[in-house]
């Protein structure tokens, strides 16, 4: 009697322990998930949503896939990202733009960027790099400031689009050095290279990729980084010479807020995986980006740090989307 009551309880207890349900975390993910990007094919975050949705895709074996709903400056993208169900089965592919500048440009915004979201990780960061045409008379910063402040407007900058991080980066100039440099918009990186190296526009802030091989060749001439540190040995830091000044750009990925903790340690733990890994860490380098990775709540305060910074320069400037 005592065996087969012996038996009983062992078979009551594993057939508990096969019913109690798993922790959200450990089951997830049993279905496809999809990663929004809010810009077009071809550019760094469209680039940059697809390296990690491999990532992810490989390492939790189900897959991950890009879903590009570009337009308005990662508006729609992102308020789609929004407004989906907080299953952690939609993230999203965030940067400065609709998280950090929008929210200060734009009266109403159709979603909220610090309660809207639960931001997961930064995936990856890059500095622009400051060119001119070689014809100008200014081989450092410190003399484009002396050439700006004898001639204020009469200095012009080009960038890739209205209320992009290169656009804001020159009136961040304006503000910390008090100078007038004059903005000049263009559809994308390709044609504002092309109107500084013409001379139709003085200046730019352009990506590594966008501007480099320009550099090579002689037709711009760089003058320096804009990150806090140096990025390049053999160009200063923007911040060396006005102290404050940071523009970065940065990628990151949050999903709708409310999702179960449990998912969210999850994604963390498997994007911190991803980026350690060598081979994707090598594609990000390739972008001309620096992988990177962080905790929730570290995004969750760089995002806000961002979101200060950039609205103070927006005001300053008198900057709307309109």
């Amino acid at each position: 009697m005592r065996r087969s009551k012996a038996f009983v309880l062992f078979f009551s207890a594993v057939a508990a322990g096969a019913a109690a349900p798993q922790a959200p975390g450990q089951a997830y993910p049993t279905k496809p998930v999809r990663l929004i990007s809010p810009y077009p094919p071809g550019g760094g975050t469209d680039a940059s949503a697809r390296i990690i949705a491999q990532a992810l895709n490989d390492q939790m074996g189900q897959q991950v896939i890009v879903d590009t709903r570009p337009g308005a400056s990662g508006r729609i993208g992102t308020e789609i990202a929004s407004k989906s169900p907080a299953d952690g089965y939609t993230l999203v592919l965030g940067n400065v733009a609709p998280l950090a500048i929008l929210p200060a440009a734009v009266a109403k915004l159709p979603y909220d960027p610090i309660r809207g979201f639960q931001p997961i990780s930064l995936i990856a960061t890059s500095d622009y790099v400051l060119t001119v045409h070689p014809s100008l008379p200014a081989r450092t910063v410190k003399e484009l400031l002396v050439l700006a402040r004898a001639k204020p407007g009469a200095l012009t900058y080009a960038s890739s689009g209205n209320l992009g991080a290169p656009h804001l980066a020159g009136e961040l100039i304006n503000l910390l050095a008090k100078v007038k440099l004059l903005h000049v918009p263009y559809k994308g990186n390709g044609p504002a290279a092309i109107a500084v190296m013409t001379g139709e526009s003085t200046m730019m802030f352009g990506s590594g990729p966008s501007v480099v091989p320009h550099m090579k060749t002689g037709k711009l001439r760089a003058l320096a980084t804009t990150g806090k540190k140096r990025s390049m040995a053999d160009l200063p830091a923007m911040n060396e010479l006005l102290p404050g000044y940071d523009v970065t750009q940065w990628y990151g990925i949050l999903v709708p807020a409310g999702v179960p903790r449990e998912i969210v340690d999850r994604l963390h733990r498997e994007i911190a995986r991803a980026i350690a890994n060598p081979k994707v860490a090598q594609l990000f380098v390739n972008l001309g980006t620096q992988p990177v990775s962080n905790t929730p709540e570290e995004f969750a305060a760089f995002i806000k740090a961002e979101t200060d910074k950039w609205g103070k320069v927006i005001r300053a400037a008198n900057i709307t989307a309109d």
